[in-house]
């Protein structure tokens, strides 16, 4: 009798640790914060229920009928008995857009320029950094010199050219806060030249994919993740910038540990301007409509699901295809914005010509259950067949500051 005592309280010590370790960890994966379409309920897939009966005893309207703009708050419970965490669910709009897939030059210009690198200035007494040692730092962005903006490299070796050895005032920005540091160029035998030490950066260009556009506002999303320096990672600071048309010429495929890349040009004129270089991608507004598709709704990142999908992307040309994908895991954890899907290329038409993902793809939208659910992002160094994406909801959020700022009439 006591071993068998022994064994149902081992067994249940072990269920209850078990069924302990289970909440911790949805409860940390989980966010704090759902979105639902107005007319629907929250509800989530797999052995997570939601418990909305709070907000029906604070509100004698059930919350399939509350208006966008309201909110209520629900419980999560594993198997609708073990309590997880709260949420708050916020009531927003159904909102439909066009997919897009298609290939968009960007040229962008910085606000400020980027430091992206520090070396020493032989002088006639030894090598000197003055940047450095004034505590100037690789990710910092100069905007100003002695009062004097500056946005191109040409505009800064000017200025500490002309400035010779006279001590400066440098306005820099670092992680959003802006402040000043004072020091002195000095003078380079090699190139009889005044040095202050810094490398910088001023613009980018490039290639990437648009993931849709909101019809009747004329704003487009597109790449799913910020265009970020190549040397220091940084996010490039937008000043302004506008988006061409391209088209994609060939493909690099991509192996492991070696990432493929579309390669292509831009042609013809402007299609808009670009207004946000954010960590879910590059948004604006166009001038023009850049293709003739079908409206689709924007799922919730609850609405995502494991399992089949497709992606539209062009690898030659400007013209997108559809091609299979499998959602492999959905992630709802806030704490990484960009990498809410892992993704696995299961069309062998694509896999044969691109090896998978590549560069040039991110921000190829992806459709489930005619549904817009994501865009691509990222792609796994080690297996191009897989990769990360981003969910629609995310790029969706953004894009609406956008159509806000149209709205807001200039001061």
């Amino acid at each position: 009798m006591r071993k068998c005592l022994h064994h149902i309280s081992a067994v249940l010590l072990a269920f209850c640790s078990l069924i302990f370790s289970a909440v911790f960890l949805l409860g940390n994966a989980m966010p704090e914060q759902f979105s639902v379409v107005s007319g629907y309920d929250l509800k989530l897939n797999g052995a997570v229920r939601v418990n909305s009966q709070n907000a029906r005893k604070m509100s004698s309207t059930p919350v399939v009928k509350l208006s966008p703009g309201s909110s209520y708050s629900a419980s999560l419970q594993l198997f609708g008995l073990f309590p997880i965490k709260d949420v708050t669910v916020k009531v927003v709009d159904a909102t439909t857009v066009i997919p897009c897939g298609i290939p968009f030059g960007i040229k962008m210009y910085t606000d400020g320029v980027l430091v992206v690198g520090m070396s020493d200035v032989d002088t006639p007494d030894g090598p000197k950094n003055p940047a450095k040692s004034a505590g100037m730092k690789v990710g910092d962005v100069l905007l100003k010199i002695d009062g004097k903006s500056v946005n191109t490299t040409e505009q800064v070796a000017g200025i500490l050219e002309k400035a010779g050895s006279k001590t400066m005032s440098f306005r820099i920005r670092r992680d959003n806060i802006t402040f000043d540091m004072r020091f002195s160029c000095v003078k380079s035998v090699n190139e009889n030249c005044w040095k202050a030490g810094l490398w910088v950066r001023d613009s980018s260009a490039g290639i990437g994919t648009m993931s849709f556009f909101i019809p009747g506002k004329n704003v487009f999303a597109g790449l799913g993740h910020a265009i970020c320096d190549v040397d220091t990672g940084d996010v490039l600071p937008l000043a302004s910038g506008e988006i061409v048309s391209a088209r994609i010429y060939s493909v690099v495929k991509g192996i492991s540990g070696e990432p493929g890349e579309l390669r292509g040009g831009f042609e013809g004129g402007s299609l808009g301007n670009l207004s946000i270089n954010g960590e879910t991608g590059v948004y604006g507004t166009l001038n023009k409509t850049p293709m003739a598709s079908k409206p689709m709704p924007v799922a919730m990142k609850q609405q995502v699901k494991t399992g089949h999908a497709k992606m539209l992307t062009t690898i030659k040309g400007s013209t997108p295809q559809e091609y299979d994908i499998r959602i492999e895991q959905v992630r709802y954890n806030d704490s990484s914005p960009t990498r809410n899907m892992v993704i696995v290329i299961t069309d062998q038409r694509l896999l044969e010509k691109t090896g998978g993902i590549i560069q040039g793809m991110s921000g190829s939208p992806i459709i489930q259950d005619g549904m817009l659910v994501g865009a691509v992002t990222h792609v796994f160094v080690n297996d191009p067949t897989k990769g990360f994406a981003i969910f629609a909801e995310n790029m969706l959020k953004t894009a609406n500051t956008v159509s806000l700022q149209q709205q807001t009439p200039a001061a």
